[in-house]
């Protein structure tokens, strides 16, 4: 049983100990709320009391999250790509937690492992894998990664799904949506219920690794050779574990933590350049860009290593994409309005173009100079809007409507928006959207919507 097992030698998946460790949590906020109330009535400032319980929460939410696998350790991943947008005076004390979920997460043990790579070569894994290390090199939401060689030869990592990872992830998913109002009293701005809800439809996805390796091998065939990004092939995917080519490089939560000027920059650049060319290259969208999922190459590429959350996009970029937001680019509210209107983002009685300006205006600031500086302070503005209920921004932004169709998009942008800022990236955006959009250098595609 898991709960026999040394903290931290294994996932938490027994059905009582996973719901214990994720119940606590609305428990303790509840708590928390409730002396807060109290501290405030009793002279404490309403602000200094808040930031408080949001520190708090936050710090065991990344904690619990951290410990955990399947949906909660997805979870955790997403926020963590947003830890820029949090007010610098309550990032501090877990900006650490953070990063530990992007790179790190407790292993399985060596035996368990060997029985997973049992399973997936049954006529005797040790013929295909030389030099097979039992430590793990890097951990997901649903499996750990190993270094081996290939029978040929070839340096390979190892993705080794955990045993039982099926259950623990459909058990999170009755589980996590209690979760929903922690998620947005830890991250102000931020719906939990969507950020859930959209997760949902992705991770069951990705427990399928002969789908991810389709999908790895479609972004290797579309960037082979090129001299700006790289992805490594797949060699197997039998069932529970996938063998792709080794890849060295810098991890992109150490360019954040640590990587110099030209570093980050370079790596936001070609961040932003993978995720507006992938889908007119690969003819998918690349869904998951958190930092545990890239490295910086000492050749200057950016190597991009996990598949399991991608959308295939037969035709590339949605066709009003491109000519919208060129239209919030160049402040043209009437053009903006209308092709909102037409991709079914909005009820155009209910949302008037200067109110709709207004809202998706400074979210388009990066396209309207030549280079951005991606910055901390930038994002926390925008959090600062969208978390203000009494703001007309806010308003505006519960009156639109995202079709489902378009939530890992909504998802990816947010995302990389964090983590650009995350690096501090000094990017140019608008030059990679007028490459890879349709229509967004296209005034003439403009007026025809």
């Amino acid at each position: 049983m898991d709960t026999d097992s040394p903290e931290g030698a294994r996932p938490a998946r027994g059905r009582l100990a996973r719901a214990a460790r994720l119940a606590a949590l609305p428990a303790a906020h509840a708590g928390r709320t409730a002396v807060g109330h109290g501290k405030r009535i009793g002279g404490r400032p309403a602000e200094a009391v808040t930031a408080q319980v949001q520190q708090r929460t936050a710090a065991q939410l990344f904690a619990t999250l951290g410990q955990l696998k399947g949906g909660a350790m997805k979870v955790g991943q997403a926020l963590s790509a947003m830890e820029a947008a949090l007010p610098d005076n309550l990032v501090e004390p877990y900006r650490e937690a953070l990063v530990r979920l992007q790179e790190a997460a407790p292993p399985m043990p060596a035996a368990m492992v060997h029985t997973q790579l049992d399973r997936a070569f049954p006529g005797g894994w040790t013929r295909h894998l030389r030099d097979f290390d039992d430590r793990h090199v890097a951990a997901a939401s649903i499996g750990q990664v190993h270094r081996a060689t290939w029978s040929d030869g070839t340096p390979v990592a190892v993705k080794v799904q955990y045993p039982g990872a099926a259950d623990a992830l459909l058990t999170d998913l009755r589980m996590l949506q209690p979760l929903a109002p922690i998620i947005s009293a830890a991250m102000p701005g931020l719906d939990g219920r969507e950020l859930i809800a959209e997760l949902r439809t992705r991770l069951v996805e990705e427990l399928d690794y002969a789908r991810e390796a389709e999908a790895q091998t479609a972004f290797a065939d579309a960037y082979r050779d090129d001299p700006d990004i790289t992805v490594p092939d797949v060699l197997a995917a039998e069932g529970v574990v996938l063998v792709t080519r080794w890849l060295d490089g810098t991890p992109l939560s150490q360019v954040i933590a640590s990587g110099t000027r030209p570093d980050r920059d370079r790596a936001g650049l070609l961040l932003v350049r993978l995720l507006l060319s992938a889908p007119v290259r690969a003819r998918r969208l690349h869904g998951d860009p958190h930092p545990g999922n890239f490295r910086l190459l000492p050749d200057g590429r950016l190597g991009v290593l996990d598949f399991g959350a991608t959308e295939p996009l037969p035709t590339g970029w949605p066709a009003r994409l491109g000519p919208l937001l060129a239209a919030g680019r160049d402040g043209d509210a009437g053009a903006l309005h209308r092709i909102a209107a037409s991709a079914g983002l909005l009820h155009p009685d209910k949302v008037d173009p200067p109110a709709l300006l207004a809202l998706l205006g400074p979210y388009l600031e990066p396209l309207r100079t030549p280079e951005h500086r991606f910055t901390r302070s930038w994002l926390q503005e925008q959090t600062r809007r969208a978390s203000d209920p009494l703001s007309s921004t806010a308003r505006t932004e519960r009156r639109l409507t995202i079709p489902p169709r378009h939530l890992l998009l909504q998802r990816v942008a947010s995302g990389l928006a964090g983590v650009l800022c995350s690096l501090g990236a000094t990017v140019a955006v608008d030059a990679e959207a007028r490459r890879w959009l349709p229509g967004y250098d296209d005034p003439a595609g403009r007026r025809r919507d």
